[in-house]
C-alpha cells in the first residue's frame, strides 16, 4: 500500500561491533513491546536495551535518541493501521469491498490489540507526530481516498447505496473496529471474561461491525416512512366519522 520508507536515517558514528548483525531488530522489537506497553514517556533507553539484551550504547548506536526509535514504531504501526482503510482497488459490489475493508482493519487491530491505545495516547500529548506522517506519505492517502468517492459515487448513482462520503464510512469503521480493543481490559474484568471468552467475544463483534457498516450503506426509503394515523379521542369516547360511540 504505502510504499515509502518511514524509518528515519541517523547518521553513524562508526561500524557495529562483530556479532551485531541482529541487535537492531532485537532493539525495535524490544522497543516495541515496551513502548506498546508503557507508552513512550514511561520506557527508558536503559529498558529497552536490557530488554534487547544489549548495553545502552548500542541503543543509541542505531537509533540515537529514544525519540527517534519511538517514530520509528509510531509511523509503522500508524501506517500499518491506517493502510488497511485505504484499499479498494479490487472490482465486484461496493458491500463486498466494504465487508472486506472492516473486516481486515479489525484483523489487523486483533493482531495488534495495543495500537488503537498507543496511537490515541500519543497524539493526545504530541499531536506532530501525525503532521511527520503525513509529510513522509504524502498525498498517497488523499488519492486512493479519492478512488474510493468515485466507487461509492457511482454505486449511489444506480441505486445499489445510499450517498456517503468516504470520510464518514472510515470514521464509522474505525471508531466500530477500534473500541473493542481500547475497552476490552475493562470488559474483561467487569464481566469476568477468560481468553477463550474474550476471543469469542471480538470474533462476534467483527461480524456485527459488518453488518453495521453495511447496514448504514443502504439506501434511504423513497419518501420516507409515514406514521399510521389513527383516530383521535377524547376523555370517555371515540370520534369517529363525525358520530359519538
Amino acid at each position: 500500500m504505502f510504499n515509502r520508507s518511514t524509518k528515519k536515517t541517523v547518521p553513524r558514528a562508526a561500524a557495529p561491533p562483530p556479532g551485531e548483525r541482529n541487535t537492531e531488530q532485537a532493539i525495535l522489537e524490544a522497543a516495541e513491546r515496551l513502548f506498546l506497553e508503557k507508552g513512550f514517556a514511561r520506557t527508558s533507553t536503559t529498558e529497552i536495551a536490557r530488554e534487547a539484551g544489549c548495553n545502552q550504547a548500542l541503543v543509541h548506536y542505531y537509533y540515537r535518541t529514544k525519540d527517534n526509535l519511538f517514530e520509528s514504531i509510531f509511523e509503522s504501526k500508524a501506517l500499518l493501521m491506517f493502510s488497511s482503510l485505504l484499499s479498494g482497488n479490487e472490482d465486484g459490489p461496493v458491500e463486498d469491498l466494504v465487508a472486506k475493508l472492516v473486516r481486515t482493519h479489525f484483523d489487523i487491530l486483533a493482531g495488534n490489540p495495543r495500537i488503537p491505545a498507543l496511537i490515541v495516547n500519543e497524539l493526545s500529548v504530541n499531536p506532530e507526530r501525525m503532521l511527520s506522517l503525513r509529510s513522509r506519505i504524502g498525498r498517497i492517502p488523499a488519492e486512493i481516498a479519492a478512488g474510493l468517492q468515485g466507487r461509492f459515487d457511482r454505486a449511489a448513482a444506480t441505486g445499489a447505496i445510499r450517498p456517503v462520503r468516504v470520510f464518514d464510512l472510515l470514521l464509522s469503521v474505525v471508531s466500530l473496529n477500534a473500541f473493542p480493543f481500547l475497552g476490552l481490559p475493562v470488559f474483561r474484568t467487569l464481566l469476568d471474561l477468560d481468553e477463550a471468552a474474550a476471543a469469542r467475544l471480538l470474533r462476534e463483534r467483527r461480524e456485527e461491525n459488518v453488518r453495521l457498516v453495511l447496514a448504514g450503506l443502504r439506501p434511504d426509503p423513497v419518501g420516507g416512512s409515514t406514521p399510521t394515523k389513527r383516530a383521535p379521542r377524547t376523555a370517555g369516547r371515540t370520534v369517529a366519522k363525525g358520530r359519538k360511540t
